[in-house]
């Protein structure tokens, strides 16, 4: 009895360790920042906030002035230098639907996307009837090409941690090279972590 009054003891103690989980859906805009790292809010914020910016500065004026035609933007390669993980990939995807959905410019694909489509385009010669088949160097060449990188300074002691990040996006003119529009945004996070007590 008094075995079985043990067992049942360390049962009931192990049920009431055991870690459990609970899962909340909450607005994907909704600002969460559990770790203090860089995460979804940071890279559709700073898009957002960086996007707006290009979209008013002279250089969209200028383009107009001489061409008439909205102006045919393409995102190149957008580098993490920072100390964490970031997806760019994830970020990049921000800053095209910014882009594209303001209406201001064009949007071509990037190397990989329009590799598909030119794959697709080689299998309507052979297969697609002739009447909506389309044309091979056809494709609309970009004007401008947006790069930039991510970069982050830690400063941390005794359980505090300040972590500064600073995003520079750089529009560059292809056919000449000149930078028509330079950007930067930047985000400081003060992180405590209160110490484990024994």
């Amino acid at each position: 009895m008094k075995s079985l009054l043990i067992l049942l003891t360390s049962v009931m103690l192990l049920v009431n360790c055991a870690p459990s989980t609970r899962v909340s859906r909450i607005e994907s805009t909704a600002t969460t920042d559990l770790s203090g790292r860089w995460n979804d809010t940071d890279s559709r914020l700073v898009a957002e906030e960086m996007i707006k910016d290009v979209l008013q500065r002279p250089w969209l004026q200028s383009h107009l002035a001489n061409t008439a035609q909205k102006p045919t933007v393409i995102v190149g390669q957008i580098r993490n230098l920072s100390s964490e993980h970031i997806s760019t990939e994830t970020f990049i995807k921000d800053i095209e639907r910014e882009l594209i959905n303001s209406g201001q410019v064009r949007f071509v694909a990037s190397r990989d996307e329009r590799q598909g489509v030119r794959d697709e385009r080689f299998e309507q010669q052979h297969f697609a009837s002739e009447a909506s088949m389309k044309a091979w160097a056809q494709e609309l060449g970009a004007d401008y090409m947006l790069i930039g990188s991510i970069k982050t300074i830690t400063d941390a002691v005794e359980g505090k941690q300040v972590v500064y990040y600073q995003v520079d996006l750089e529009l560059v003119q292809i056919e000449s090279t000149e930078k028509v529009w330079i950007g930067s945004k930047k985000i400081k996070k003060a992180i405590e972590r209160s110490k484990v007590r024994l």
